[in-house]
């Protein structure tokens, strides 16, 4: 072992802490020494903080003078591949090292010592007398061979009262003892069959078998019409990576998808693997965090910021609906994990699967030119076709007003009610109607913190400003005239959908899904094995719908208002509404009932109208990469968003008309700069918000010329500078 990679007691060592400074701290290596990479608990003032060894100390003044590292934590130390990762990763989002260690040691109790608890196993002597209830606890214990279970474990097992387990722990005959609470997952069996694949699934989970044994980087494009089984072909790629010995991550956009993901990768490895998501709890996350370092967890299914753990020989990384704008974190660290976990696989020698029915543009683009290999599955799983779309024209529909169901859409919804199948309705937005408006002086009523308009949740009888949380009644009185009476809602949202399908279909079960009409992950995903299993002859869904879940009745799709996703300004309006289009109207006709998609539209000559009804979906790209090819943006140019923000509104303008008028380090790389302009939302939280925009060439050094740029100005008070490299929204 080098002497860069071990520090003996006193040695001058450089630690990286999750504080909020810019720079590396020099302490003298603990008693014991330390190694390169070892995570620390460290003095820093009067406190005591988590840091990580960086590697030698930068020297410059007393050695004398030095504090100690006061402990090495019990966990396995940060690698090197892990370490350059992060560096990598803050240099490309242009984030201090010091909030990417934040993203990377995001598990509570790091630095507590490991947790025991109380395990039983067979004594050394015999209980006074037996019972029933003993010689069944007995009988466990020997059947599985003197194993150790916890006392409800054992309690369970035996069907028999905790007491009875006490009493054999006071008798002898039980003995207790402690063992670390954060123990190993168990093993997962590649070996085990898997369901049979179609020729297709078997030609596709051969390729990426065949990049998982190479040992080397490669990215893969997984396309797959929906229900063509693209799980069941990359959980052949999971099997291939758990044979020579490595970990896998499969990262999904949403909580509620991991319930029926999970069972479906118990069948075919025989055993649940790691989860780490913010609905797992923190004993959970702290003990998939030290497992994974410690090659204790073979395969974790995780949100984005699973990418952060510290895997020990990472080998694949599936991203799951790789299109999806979840994986773009928009607080803290900017950063897109379909693009962070090609770098992390580039640095670990791992393989990348983004799989997706509707690819984003960018990916696209990539398997075009060669820079990603592609796999296409062109056919539905067994008897399942695809859904016949269809465009109902409103404009030739006689709807009365404040309704939205057409009449088109609702007698194709009674015939599925007769037939005993479910038709699913999407909205894409929450709540009960977007405004509330006054009959008397036509006011809106506005959130008091942020320039956005208050939501109706009725389930709530609350309105709530969906920027900053802030939640007040609905009002009887309008806030600026004092009218009474006069205060109504206007537009429709998930929960108003479900009134109106209410009194269009009275006998019908109806089934809301939004993600805030449930407290919880585990309350969200019961309901959706309830809806799986029939118990609802409606569904209504906002985003949360078009994402895997798998409804075997489900055979019509309505959506409400597919022009919605076309207003506005962003580049990407186009692409998204056919991404979500796409996917909303593949839940229909999963199982062998064929199904029916229709789209309720003001405009269906709209390309993006057309080229989803159509399905030529190649077509739709090639136009798409050529408009943005012309207008030289992304993936054909490059952009970063300056996002300018503080209490004062004339200090933010102020700030960037600065940024505007030095912008030399920019134009020296052949950069655009637009703006300062207000924000679209341009008062968030009671924090002023103004936007600037750049442009440039594919090939420009882009983060060294911002880099310089900003750094010309030091912000004072509360102002605030943060750079989106590769924006994906504009508010």
């Amino acid at each position: 072992m080098s002497a860069q990679d071990y520090f003996h007691q006193g040695d001058r060592v450089a630690v990286l802490t999750a504080q909020p400074l810019d720079r590396l701290l020099d302490y003298r290596a603990p008693e014991g020494g330390c190694f390169r990479g070892a995570f620390v608990e460290v003095p820093l003032g009067p406190r005591k903080v988590l840091g990580v060894v960086w590697g030698a100390g930068g020297g410059g003044f007393d050695s004398a003078k030095l504090r100690s590292v006061i402990r090495v934590l019990d966990v396995a130390p940060m690698r090197e591949e892990m370490r350059q990762f992060l560096g990598k990763a803050a240099d490309y989002t242009l984030t201090p090292m010091s909030a990417m260690l934040r993203l990377a040691t995001r598990a509570p109790g790091l630095s507590d010592p490991p947790s025991m608890r109380k395990v039983l196993r067979l004594g050394d002597k015999d209980p006074d007398r037996m019972t029933d209830a003993r010689t069944k606890v007995l009988a466990v214990m020997e059947e599985f061979g003197g194993l150790a279970f916890t006392p409800k474990e054992l309690a369970d097992m035996a069907d028999v009262t905790p007491s009875v387990v006490k009493g054999l722990v006071k008798q002898g005959a039980l003995r207790e003892e402690e063992t670390p609470r954060d123990l190993p997952y168990p093993n997962l069996d590649p070996e085990r069959p898997s369901k049979v694949l179609t020729e297709d699934q078997a030609r596709a989970a051969a390729i990426l078998a065949q990049g998982v044994e190479s040992g080397a980087y490669g990215t893969t494009l997984l396309k797959g019409v929906t229900g063509s089984g693209k799980t069941e072909v990359y959980l052949e790629a999971v099997a291939s990576c758990l044979r020579k010995g490595r970990q896998a991550l499969v990262l999904l956009p949403e909580i509620a998808l991991t319930a029926e993901f999970l069972k479906r990768v118990e069948q075919r490895f025989g055993a649940t693997p790691a989860e780490w998501h913010s609905g797992a709890t923190m004993t959970e996350r702290r003990r998939v965090w030290r497992m994974v370092g410690q090659g204790n967890a073979q395969l974790v299914i995780g949100a984005r910021s699973a990418l952060f753990l510290p895997f020990r020989d990472l080998g694949l990384i599936i991203v799951d609906e790789e299109h999806d704008t979840s994986y773009k974190q928009e607080e803290g660290v900017l950063y897109n994990a379909r693009d962070m976990s090609v770098l992390r696989a580039a640095m670990c020698s791992a393989q990348v699967v983004l799989a997706s029915a509707t690819p984003s543009l960018e990916t696209w683009v990539n398997a075009e030119a060669g820079k990603y290999r592609r796999v296409d599955l062109n056919a539905r799983f067994g008897t399942a076709v695809l859904p016949t779309m269809k465009a109902v024209d409103m404009r030739a529909e006689d709807l009365p007003a404040a309704t939205w169901i057409s009449p088109t859409l609702k007698a194709a919804m009674q015939e599925r009610i007769e037939r005993g199948e479910q038709s699913l309705l999407f909205l894409n937005r929450r709540g009960f109607a977007p405004v509330t408006i006054c009959r008397a002086c036509g006011s809106q009523v506005a959130c008091d913190n942020c320039d956005a308009r208050m939501v109706e949740h009725r389930f709530m009888k609350r309105l709530m400003c969906h920027q900053c949380g802030e939640t007040k009644p609905v009002p009887t009185i309008c806030p600026s005239c004092q009218v009474e009476g006069k205060m109504a809602p206007v537009g429709p949202g998930i929960e108003r959908l479900g009134e109106e399908a209410a009194a269009l279909f009275p006998e019908a079960r109806i089934a809301v899904l939004s993600s805030d009409l449930f407290g919880s992950a585990r309350a969200l995903k019961a309901r959706i094995e309830e809806i799986a299993a029939g118990e609802a002859d409606i569904i209504l869904g906002t985003q949360l719908v078009a994402k895997g879940h798998n409804f075997p009745l489900l055979t019509l799709v309505g959506v409400i208002d597919a022009d919605l996703g076309l207003q506005g300004s962003d580049l990407r309006a186009g692409e998204r509404t056919f991404q979500l289009m796409r996917q909303v109207a593949g839940r229909a006709g999963r199982a062998e009932r064929p199904g029916e998609a229709l789209l309720q539209t003001f405009q269906p000559e709209h390309p993006v109208i057309r080229a989803i009804l159509t399905g030529d979906e190649e077509e739709f790209w090639r136009a798409e990469a050529e408009q943005r090819r012309e207008a030289g943006v992304p993936p054909y140019g490059r952009m970063a968003g300056i996002i300018l923000s503080g209490s004062d509104l004339a200090q933010v303008f102020d700030l960037g008309n600065a940024l505007a008028r030095n912008d030399g380090p920019l134009r020296q790389v052949g950069a655009q700069l637009f703006g300062p302009a207000p924000a679209p939302i341009a008062r968030v939280r009671g924090r002023h918000r103004a936007r600037l925009l750049v442009k440039a060439a594919k090939g420009v050094a882009l983060q060294e010329a911002l880099a310089r740029w900003t750094a010309q100005f030091k912000m004072k008070g509360d102002l605030r500078l943060s750079i989106d490299i590769d924006p994906q929204n504009f508010f």
